[in-house]
């Protein structure tokens, strides 16, 4: 059977096809983190004034900070989590305008201790003044992924 160009060009935009599959499947996690585990934020955080805690189901607790408070913009902000009960490989911290992409912001952060990681990151200004904002705490263990979102407003 004698295939025609038509075909061969068919083929080929299959191949292609497939292969972005694979590599957007793989690479997904950098824009869209994908988690195994999400922790629950205690009530009544208020990271504008206190670091908050997070209980991460049966597996530990999660602490997270922001600093300095009030949370100012185009400053620079050290953030810090503290976890016990598991050993993570890596520590990010992804922000997020929750009504308003202000790109892509996920500093990893580093070792200061046992169970403590920190890092330095700046906000960038809204234009229409206020911004609420997601900071989703993401801890990758050898087994899993956990993230714990944390809500919080600046600007107002």
């Amino acid at each position: 059977m004698k295939f025609s160009k038509s075909h061969w060009v068919s083929l080929a935009m299959l191949v292609a096809l497939l292969a972005t599959g694979v590599i957007a499947r793989h690479f997904s996690p950098l824009l869209l983190p994908v988690s195994d585990v999400t922790g629950v934020v205690d009530s009544g955080c208020d990271l504008q004034r206190r670091a908050c805690a997070a209980r991460l189901a049966d597996e530990g607790s999660l602490e997270f900070s922001i600093t300095p408070r009030p949370i100012p913009l185009l400053q620079p902000l050290r953030v810090e989590v503290t976890v016990s009960g598991i050993k993570p490989k890596k520590v990010e911290v992804d922000f997020a305008g929750e009504s308003m992409s202000m790109g892509y912001n996920r500093p990893e952060l580093r070792a200061s201790g046992p169970g403590r990681y920190a890092g330095e990151i700046s906000l960038p200004v809204c234009s229409s003044g206020g911004m609420a904002w997601v900071a989703t705490v993401m801890v990758e263990t050898d087994h899993q992924r956990i993230s714990v979102p944390f809500r919080f407003d600046t600007g107002h």
